[in-house]
């Protein structure tokens, strides 16, 4: 007997598309087939999974190969109709989010103004960083209009899918400030998401928002400041994270025990515990 039975369409619908929007990051797919095997009905999983499937890849800034060159799917580049923009290579493309399946990629104009210019250099000196800084790290910085001024937003994405190690997690930022003359305020986002499901299931979720003033005179000298920037806030909130990972092990778990349990940092053995 399948989940689904029993439930109306409207019921399934929600329940398919709520739990394919918690998805964590790297674990899309499996929930998509998890989600066939309990519903019997993959008609339906697969088309929602079709509208979730942009919000999952948008939100976690998917990464994409094309012609050996890597574009990040957000919603700074979304032209809608499931159509993406590779800024660094102008062209645009098609994704299918539930295969995974890039096609019909066409040339796309882009305006060699100024703020092109800046979108250029910004995404030099930001790559140069994420290549050095990152064991498997990307990084995309986007144009957009917003009224009359031109605003810069850059992404990066770092990932380590581990599903045989039974962890998945996900660190992502991004950055957006005006091209104002003379002086700008950075505004930057930080998720990290971890999910750890050896004899457990740990989902921790990490976030945090910054920004600072930089001079916005001299474009080398701005990328300059602006990398030391994003540098600076990286290793902020990775030493915060694991003092906090430190005090959680050694303090918390301890103190708040109703009794102190000897700790052996070893797995119990549950089975053979049963079997004697």
């Amino acid at each position: 007997m399948s989940v689904g039975q029993g439930l109306y369409e409207s019921e399934k619908v929600s329940l398919i598309y709520g739990l394919l929007r918690q998805s964590p990051p790297g674990e899309f797919r499996q929930v998509v087939q998890d989600l066939c095997a309990l519903l019997q009905d993959d008609e339906l999983v697969k088309q929602e999974a079709a509208l979730a499937g942009a919000c999952h890849n948008k939100n976690n800034f998917t990464p994409v190969v094309i012609n050996g060159n890597t574009v990040l799917l957000t919603q700074y580049n979304d032209l809608e109709g499931n159509r993406f923009f590779h800024p660094q290579d102008k062209f645009s493309f098609e994704f299918d989010h539930l295969n995974g399946i890039i096609s019909k990629i066409h040339l796309y104009r882009v305006m060699l103004d100024e703020g092109e210019l800046w979108r250029g250099a910004l995404h030099k000196g930001l790559n140069d960083y994420v290549n050095c800084h990152f064991p498997v790290g990307n990084c995309c910085v986007f144009k957009k209009s917003l009224g009359k001024r031109q605003m810069l937003v850059a992404c990066i994405e770092a990932h380590q899918y581990q599903p045989s190690k039974h962890w998945n997690s996900l660190w992502k930022s991004d950055w957006t400030f005006a091209l104002t003359p003379v002086m700008t305020r950075v505004t930057g986002i930080f998720l990290l998401q971890l999910h750890y499901f050896r004899d457990a299931n740990l989902h921790v979720t990490v976030n945090k928002s910054v920004s600072e003033s930089l001079h916005l005179i001299d474009r080398n000298q701005f990328v300059t400041d602006f990398v030391k920037f994003v540098k600076a806030e990286d290793n902020k909130i990775h030493t915060a994270i694991l003092e906090n990972i430190q005090a959680l092990s050694e303090h918390t778990w301890r103190k708040n025990l109703r009794r102190r349990l000897p700790i052996t940092r070893t797995f119990i053995n549950w089975n053979e515990l049963l079997n004697n």
